[in-house]
C-alpha cells in the first residue's frame, strides 16, 4: 500500500470530522497512518509522526501499549458485550468501584454511556429531571462560560460557546444563560490570574442569585476550555462557584472529559480547587484512547431523587447500546492500573517542567501573545499585535502553516486557530518534547510571515 493509494480511495468514501473536504484534494492532504508505537504515528511509507495531540486529547500512554494489548485480549476471550439493563458483569462493577475510589469525595454512582457527548447530555437530562422529581420543573436552565464547549449533540452544543461549531445550528438548539469566563488571557496588565478569577466570577455570583429558580445547573471545564483555544484560568474560580451553587440551590456539573486523568496536572482538575462537583463527566483518557466510553459519576443525594417504586416515574430511563461495554472497561481497569502502579503524575511533574522550559523562550517573541500551561497541557497563541493581543484574521489560517511544517520534521502539532498546543501521551521522552518545541519555533516563524 502506498500513500498516495489509500488517500486517493479514502477521498471517495469517507466523510472526515471536523473538515472542510475541499481541503483535502489541495494544500492540506491526508496523512494516512498504518501503525503507531508509543508517542508515534507511522505511515505506509516509514515516515514518522510524534502525536503530540495524543489523536485529539485520548491517548495518555502510547499507540500499542503491551498493558492495555493484553487487558483487550483478555476481555475478549471472556465476554465482549451484554446488556446492562437488567444485567451486570465484572468489569462494570469493578470500574465502578475504582472510579469511585479515585475521584473527588462524594461521588458515589456511576452511570455509563459512549462518548463525551453523550455523558454531558446525560448529565443535563440527570439535572433537569432531579429538580423534577424534586417538585421544582420551572428549573429547566442551564448556565455555561463564554468561549466553552461541550460536545456536538445537539443539548451539549447548545451548552458551548464556540461560534465556529453553534452558529450553524443555533435555530435547534435550547437557550442557555452564559457567564464571562475567568478566562486569564484577558486579564489587566499586572493583575493576575487569581484575582482576574475572582472579578469574573462576580458576573456568575449576580446571574446565580438573580435566576436560580430558574436554573439546574451550571456546566463548566475546571481550568482549561480545550477546544476554545486551550485558554485557562485559576481553580479558585471554581471553588467560589462551588460555594455559589450550595448557596443558590444550583448543580455544578464539571466536564472533565477533556481535562481528567492528569491532563491539568492532577488526576482530575476540580481536585486543584478542592471541590466535588454534583456531577463528573468522564470519556477521552477514561479509556487511554482506546475505545469509545463515558460515565457521569454523580452523588448519593442525585440518585436518590430517582429511587422510588416504578409507578411514580421517577427512574432515570435513559440508555446506550453499548453502555458499560465489558471490552472498554476492561481498559479503563488496565489505564488506572498504569496511573496506580507507575507513579504517572509524579512522573508527569519533570515533564511539565521541561515542556515549560523548552517553549521559555517564546515569550518575548513579538507575535507569541501568550504561553500557558496547567500540567501536561501547554499552549502558544501566536497574535499580529503582541501589545494589544490582537489576532490574526482567522480567514489566514496561520496556524495550519506550523501543522505542515511540522509535518515534515516527524511533528503531529494540530493547531486550534492560530495556537499551537502539547498535549502527548505521557509515554513521552524529555528529548521528544525538546524537539516538539523546535519544530514549533520554526513553525511559528513561518507562520507569521506576511
Amino acid at each position: 500500500m502506498r500513500n498516495a493509494d489509500l488517500v486517493t480511495r479514502g477521498l471517495k468514501s469517507v466523510w472526515h470530522p471536523c473538515t472542510q473536504m475541499k481541503d483535502h484534494e489541495g494544500a492540506v492532504p491526508l496523512v494516512p497512518i498504518k501503525r503507531g508505537e508509543g508517542v508515534w504515528l507511522e505511515d505506509f511509507e516509514g515516515n514518522r509522526f510524534i502525536d503530540a495531540v495524543s489523536s485529539w486529547w485520548v491517548n495518555l500512554f502510547g499507540h500499542a501499549n503491551p498493558r492495555i494489548n493484553a487487558a483487550i485480549q483478555k476481555q475478549i476471550g471472556e465476554l465482549e458485550h451484554v446488556i446492562l439493563a437488567g444485567f451486570t458483569h465484572e468489569p462494570v462493577v469493578n470500574l465502578s468501584e475504582r472510579l469511585i475510589e479515585v475521584t473527588p469525595p462524594g461521588l458515589n454512582k456511576v452511570f455509563y454511556a459512549d462518548n463525551g457527548s453523550s455523558a454531558i447530555e446525560a448529565a443535563l437530562k440527570m439535572s433537569f429531571h432531579y429538580w423534577k422529581n424534586h417538585g421544582k420543573p420551572g428549573k429547566k436552565n442551564f448556565v455555561n462560560l463564554s468561549n466553552s464547549y461541550h460536545g456536538e449533540t445537539l443539548g451539549a452544543l447548545a451548552l458551548g460557546d464556540v461560534s465556529l461549531y453553534k452558529d450553524t445550528y443555533q435555530p435547534l438548539l435550547m437557550e442557555v444563560l452564559t457567564a464571562p469566563s475567568p478566562d486569564a488571557f484577558n486579564k489587566e496588565p499586572g493583575e493576575t490570574d487569581e484575582a482576574y478569577a475572582l472579578r469574573q466570577f462576580e458576573a456568575m455570583d449576580k446571574l446565580l442569585a438573580e435566576k436560580h429558580d430558574e436554573i439546574c445547573a451550571v456546566v463548566v471545564e475546571p481550568l482549561i476550555q480545550c477546544a476554545g483555544g486551550m485558554r485557562m484560568h485559576h481553580p479558585i474560580y471554581h471553588t467560589k462557584l462551588r460555594e455559589a451553587c450550595d448557596r443558590y440551590g444550583v448543580h455544578l456539573i464539571a466536564d472533565e472529559i477533556a481535562v481528567g486523568f492528569g491532563r491539568t496536572g492532577t488526576l482530575f482538575a476540580c481536585e486543584q480547587s478542592g471541590i466535588t462537583p454534583d456531577f463528573m463527566c468522564l470519556s477521552k483518557g477514561l479509556t487511554a484512547g482506546y475505545l469509545p466510553l463515558s460515565v457521569v459519576l454523580t452523588t448519593d443525594d442525585v440518585y436518590n431523587a430517582f429511587y422510588d417504586d416504578y409507578e411514580t416515574l421517577k427512574a432515570f430511563l435513559h440508555s446506550h447500546s453499548y453502555t458499560g461495554n465489558p471490552i472498554g472497561c476492561a481498559v479503563a481497569l488496565a489505564t488506572l492500573d498504569i496511573f496506580r502502579d507507575d507513579n504517572v503524575i509524579e512522573s508527569n511533574r519533570g515533564l511539565s517542567t521541561c515542556m515549560a522550559e523548552s517553549v521559555a523562550h517564546l515569550a518575548d517573541h513579538p507575535n507569541v501573545g501568550d504561553i500557558r500551561q496547567h500540567g501536561m497541557t501547554l499552549a502558544v497563541e501566536m497574535v499580529k499585535d503582541k501589545a494589544s493581543k490582537t489576532p490574526f484574521p482567522w480567514q489566514e489560517r496561520r496556524g495550519i502553516r506550523v501543522y505542515q511544517h511540522a509535518l515534515t520534521r516527524q511533528a503531529l502539532l494540530r493547531p486550534l486557530g492560530n495556537v499551537v498546543y502539547f498535549m502527548p501521551p505521557y509515554v513521552i521522552t524529555e528529548e521528544q518534547i525538546r524537539h516538539l518545541a523546535q519544530v514549533a519555533t520554526e513553525g511559528i516563524e513561518i507562520a507569521v510571515r506576511d
